[in-house]
């Protein structure tokens, strides 16, 4: 038996132990709401416990594997969401006042197969206000970085990044319109997966800005994430962007061998030390990849034309599409929004339809360019975020218009692309190696990080908190 508090096993070993009867979903989640009660009060992760009905899920997954009705990885695994996904007969608020006595009568697809699946709901998790306004927002505290809790876990899923970290649910569902699931796991010394543009129904889940969101898992490791990530794929017939592609067993396909790879190096935007990327982060960066290399991958340095771009596009397109999500609101209970979000959201009114056009035509011409250079490559590799995590007190709100995003142009694209932990700087905060791949080949992204994180076993140290 692992001697690591049940708190901090994996989604992998733990599924292993229950499906063998050595380990209790009852005992298990327990574990973890013994570990809210004691450590989140400092970490502010949980926007509602679901105490009794989460005893009630473990005890019925208990009874049907005792009975003999195994339904795979996640029959009694206890994992917490963030607060934009909708959950029946339990308050979904997107973190804001506005929402704030909003309680859905059904749940959302993804909720709805992971509930299928046998998994736990421990609760909803705090997030920037409707996954934009942030870190302060009109309806709660923030949650706080377990690594240092003076320090900001970045956005938007800052609940399930932090609890994933600390130890309080073994994953969770994110969502990402520029780097909302990579960012968080960055900053936490997680996993996180924005999966293909389409590859996870986005139905009951609130918006943000249609044509840039996804939704994928944030795990402590990249098995983990793969578990839960072909829980969740597959079309909807409730979402009609959701795609018909077929949904592979993620986990069966990890094994340790990235020879067969080519990896792309922009170094021209993504390794400039010149458009503002710390350079302690770009070491580390640039150490991981070379320890790729040595794993027995093939390093190509690529152009991706027009790449610098994707950034001011993405911001007028998510500005301009949440904007018009929250006109009627904005126009009957502006003082229930945060001023955070006010001072964003704003922005997508000042935006014209010309703007809208160009951008989305800038858009185009950058999905081009990065379908070009795939045909050459399998994966991109460069930081997830520019910077280490900040001080709280110390947010710039201009600061997504300053420092160079790397995460937004696979929202552009659609393309899939995960953060997986590649060191520590040294203040001791964790940094993000961000791997992208063509679409719908999520199975060839989790292989390489997966290679690298068996490497590198970064998932070994957690925090203290």
């Amino acid at each position: 038996m692992n001697h690591d508090p049940l708190y901090f096993l994996t989604i992998d070993t733990a599924s292993s132990m229950i499906k063998s009867k050595e380990l209790s979903p009852v005992e298990l989640t327990n574990s973890f709401l013994e570990r809210i009660t004691n450590v989140d009060q400092d970490t502010m992760c949980y926007l509602e416990v679901l105490r009794e009905s989460a005893l009630t899920e473990a005890r019925m997954a208990e009874n049907e594997i005792v009975s003999g009705h195994y339904r795979g990885p996640l029959h009694g695994i206890p994992l917490a969401h963030k607060d934009l996904y909708d959950t029946s007969g339990v308050r979904t608020t997107g973190q804001s006042k506005v929402f704030e006595h909003r309680i859905p009568d059904k749940d959302c697809t993804a909720i709805a197969r992971l509930k299928a699946s046998g998994a736990i709901n421990l609760g909803k998790l705090a997030m920037y206000e409707f996954a934009m306004g942030g870190p302060e927002t009109s309806l709660a505290p923030q949650a706080r970085n377990p690594w240092n809790t003076e320090y900001m876990t970045s956005g938007s899923s800052s609940g399930s990044g932090a609890a994933v970290a600390a130890g309080l649910c073994m994953g969770s569902l994110g969502s990402d319109t520029g780097g909302s699931i990579r960012g968080p796991a960055a900053f936490c010394g997680i996993v996180g997966l924005k999966p293909t543009y389409g590859r996870v129904s986005r139905s009951g889940v609130i918006p943000l800005s249609s044509s840039l969101d996804h939704c994928g898992p944030m795990t402590w490791t990249a098995e983990d994430c793969a578990h839960i990530l072909k829980v969740i794929s597959g079309f909807d017939s409730q979402d009609p962007t959701s795609s018909r592609e077929p949904v592979p067993n993620y986990r069966d396909n990890l094994y340790e061998d990235v020879s067969d790879l080519v990896i792309g190096i922009p170094s021209h935007y993504f390794y400039d030390v010149n458009s503002g990327v710390d350079a302690e982060t770009l070491e580390l960066v640039k150490k991981a990849v070379i320890d790729l290399e040595n794993l027995g991958a093939k390093i190509e340095e690529v152009k991706i034309p027009l790449i610098e771009y994707s950034q001011i596009s993405n911001i007028v397109m998510l500005m301009t599409e949440a904007f018009t999500y929250h006109l009627p609101n904005l126009r009957t209970q502006p003082q229930n929004y945060g001023k955070a979000f006010l001072d964003r959201v704003y922005l997508g009114g000042v935006f014209s339809g010309t703007d809208y056009i160009q951008a989305s035509r800038v858009r185009g011409l950058i999905s081009k360019s990065f379908s070009n250079v795939m045909n050459k490559v399998d994966l991109i590799a460069g930081p997830t975020w520019a910077k280490a995590p900040g001080k709280f007190g110390q947010y710039d709100k201009l600061s997504m218009a300053k420092t160079p995003n790397f995460t937004s142009p696979f929202n552009q694209t659609g393309m899939p692309a995960i953060s997986i932990p590649c060191g520590f700087n040294k203040e001791g905060l964790p940094i993000g190696l961000q791997l992208a791949g063509r679409p719908f080949h999520e199975s060839t992204v989790l292989r390489a990080a997966y290679t690298y994180q068996q490497y590198a076993k970064l998932y070994e140290t957690r925090p203290t908190v």
